[in-house]
């Protein structure tokens, strides 16, 4: 008998050890996806993506267990599972999508119930494969080349997810792509072990009819992905768009416009110049005469509009890390039109790139920085409220500059508030916090910093339609329920912030 270990590598093993790399891509897709999901919707990035990989991998290891319990037949088993993965891996996204819409109260369950699934049968897929391999591949080799091809299609999908697949065909369309794939498989496997299989004619009906439905919701992946956010955000949606760094959804409705980042509120504008005015010229009217200003986040444009009030203004410098919101409040005409073609102006500089990056390269600095970011919801965001960020923040502002943070709502997550003064004054700056009701929001709070105490201003520009100096005195006062709490500072090494922020908006949103 010839030994195997000797002689070349057949077309067979050729095929599976192929068929490795496809699966073990799949795989990594739909545990991607469903992190990726329950970090938009459920918030704590880190939390959800340690939970769903854990609860992932060890679905896997039960796969991997159960497998010993196929003896005969392996072919045909592979096939059916490969099948099983396509439509509920595939469908995955969608499912989610639609369940977060629809059934909100049973989306955890959901979200768990199909990691398990998916995990429990990718966990069969490998040992089946190594099992069919055995047959001709002498063991050493047999598991080096089965792992080094599933390691190397986990690479590119780990690569190729964030990159190219989320931007170019979104979550729905990505899933269900690679689950077109998983059933490629399968319809390889149907052909390939053809005269082991007994019921060929059922292999290829189910072949068909799971690249069928595939298909299909490929080729809707649009209208399913409307039909739950319609039900979500309730308004029409006119705009979606998913980028590398987040889901973007704008809507029409009572409100006027509404702009959505992974499904949180950014602003309405039914009254937006509330919570821009207050965010903006407490600090503009008490510098005096800004020159120089930054806007870290903001690319809406908002906060540029209100900038650019000011005469003296020579130069903003816009700090936005995702060029797709500058890009679409530069160019929607009616988008643009809401923030008054700011982003169009000729004393404005965008920048797209990770405001701690810039802060750490840059050595200029500003007469007023303002740092509008969405609230810490995740751990990505949380290191923008850290000290180690506000340290490079206050050697980037001039000697008598303000900077102003939005800082959530010191009303229902008054320990988030207050945590942030603290990290402020922590390096050194001053802290002065204040806050304003935006209807769309409830109350609402910021911080300024500054190196010197603040000071009122005597004076407010021309036109606005909310601020007013007696308004802006109130806007100093805290009330019993928002006065200041002990707080921990907040430091990369832990991002206390992000945990006190998830516990007290849960209470809120029952999560």
């Amino acid at each position: 008998m010839p030994d195997p270990a000797r002689r070349g590598p057949q077309p067979v093993e050729i095929a599976l050890l192929a068929s490795v790399f496809v699966v073990a891509a799949c795989g990594l897709v739909y545990e991607l996806s469903a992190a990726a999901l329950s970090s938009y919707l459920l918030g704590d990035s880190v939390l959800q993506f340690s939970t769903i990989i854990g609860t992932y991998l060890f679905a896997m290891g039960v796969g991997s267990w159960l497998s010993r319990y196929f003896e005969r037949q392996l072919p045909a088993h592979f096939l059916r599972i490969e099948l099983l993965v396509a439509l509920v891996g595939g469908a995955l996204p969608a499912l989610l999508f639609i369940a977060n819409a629809y059934i909100p109260g049973a989306f955890r369950l959901l979200l768990y119930g199909l990691v398990v699934v998916v995990g429990t049968l990718v966990g069969l897929e490998i040992p089946l494969v190594m099992r069919i391999l055995k047959r001709n591949t002498a063991l050493k080799d047999l598991v080096s080349q089965v792992l080094t091809f599933d390691y190397l299609g986990a690479l590119a999908v780990s690569v190729a997810f964030p990159l190219i697949l989320v931007p170019q065909f979104g979550m729905i369309r990505t899933g269900l792509l690679f689950g077109f794939m998983n059933a490629a498989v399968a319809l390889w496997a149907l052909w390939m072990f053809r005269h082991e299989l007994r019921q060929f004619g059922a292999h290829l009906v189910a072949c068909m009819l799971t690249l069928a439905v595939l298909v299909v919701g490929f080729v809707f992946a649009d209208h399913i992905t409307t039909l739950a956010e319609d039900k979500f955000y309730q308004d029409r949606i006119v705009f979606s768009a998913t980028s590398s760094y987040q889901r973007i959804v704008v809507t029409r409705g009572s409100a006027g416009h509404r702009l959505f980042l992974n499904g949180n509120l950014q602003f309405a504008e039914r009254d937006e110049y509330r919570y821009h005015e207050a965010l903006v010229h407490p600090v503009m009217a008490a510098h005096g005469a800004p020159k120089k200003v930054a806007v870290l986040g903001g690319g809406d444009g908002m906060a540029v509009r209100e900038i650019l009030k000011y005469p003296s203004v020579e130069s903003v410098t816009l700090v936005e890390l995702d060029p797709n919101m500058t890009r679409l409040f530069a160019e929607h005409e009616t988008l643009a039109a809401l923030n008054g073609g700011a982003l169009k102006s000729p004393k404005l500089k965008i920048v797209n790139t990770d405001a701690f990056k810039w802060l750490q390269e840059g050595d200029d600095t500003f007469d007023v920085i303002v740092v509008d970011f969405p609230d810490p919801t995740n751990f990505a965001i949380g290191k923008l409220y850290t000290n180690s960020f506000y340290a490079l923040l206050d050697k980037r502002l001039a000697a008598s500059g303000y900077a102003v943070v939005q800082t959530t709502s010191p009303l229902i997550a008054r320990q988030s508030f207050w945590t942030v003064a603290s990290t402020i004054e922590s390096v050194g700056l001053t802290a002065t916090p204040y806050h304003v009701h935006v209807p769309s929001f409830g109350e609402w709070g910021f911080v300024i910093a500054s190196h010197r105490p603040y000071r009122r201003p005597d004076s407010l520009p021309a036109g606005l339609r909310y601020l007013s100096l007696p308004t802006l005195s109130l806007m100093f006062d805290f009330p019993l329920d928002m006065a200041r709490v002990p707080a921990e500072v907040n430091r990369l090494s832990n991002q206390t912030l992000v945990t006190t922020y998830e516990r007290e908006w849960g209470k809120v949103s029952g999560h």
